[in-house]
């Protein structure tokens, strides 16, 4: 869609669903890079808070890498599913129903942007050894944010195109 030909006077969402510039909903058209894009950055932030949380408290507790990444992976779940939680929450539905919607939206994009995050940190030569305090360490952990939004993208575009992942949140907005 040429947005230059045209000017309605309103606001137009470019977060719509579908690329045709109709609104279909979820899983009747083509999702546009927008939408995906924005449920990607919805995990990555729970993701971040709750995989940066995990590591200052493994650290802190003078941990090992394996007990701080297990920590941290758990945080960036429950950080992850807490976002879509309060959100359909707020929007009415009851604390089962918004688990469910909150497990059907999230558990995909978080674990494949889990998997690729920390895997960049482990392969990143002395990032696991390196200590918060050390541009290394936030440099590997940045980065594999970066990676993983860029890989996990594509995921929650294809899934959303299908009815699934943030698709089923969308329903309660």
């Amino acid at each position: 869609m040429d947005h230059g030909t045209h000017h309605t006077g309103t606001a137009h969402d470019h977060g719509e669903w579908r690329a045709d510039g109709g609104h279909g909903g979820p899983g009747k058209g083509g999702v546009t890079w927008w939408a995906a894009a924005k449920a990607t950055l919805h995990c990555l932030t729970g993701c971040a808070i709750g995989e940066i949380l995990g590591m200052v408290i493994g650290t802190a507790l003078m941990w090992g890498n394996v007990q701080t990444m297990v920590l941290a992976i758990a945080l960036a779940f429950v950080f992850g599913y807490s976002f879509t939680l309060f959100a359909v929450r707020g929007a009415g539905l009851g604390l089962k129903a918004a688990l469910k919607v909150a497990l059907a939206a999230d558990t995909v994009s978080i674990a494949v942007m889990e998997f690729v995050d920390n895997a960049i940190i482990a392969l990143t030569p002395g990032a696991l050894d390196a200590h918060l305090s050390d541009a290394l360490f936030w440099t590997a952990l940045l980065g594999g944010f970066a990676v993983a939004f860029v890989i996990t993208t594509p995921v929650n575009k294809w899934m959303i195109g299908r009815g699934k992942g943030h698709a089923v949140v969308h329903a309660y907005h």
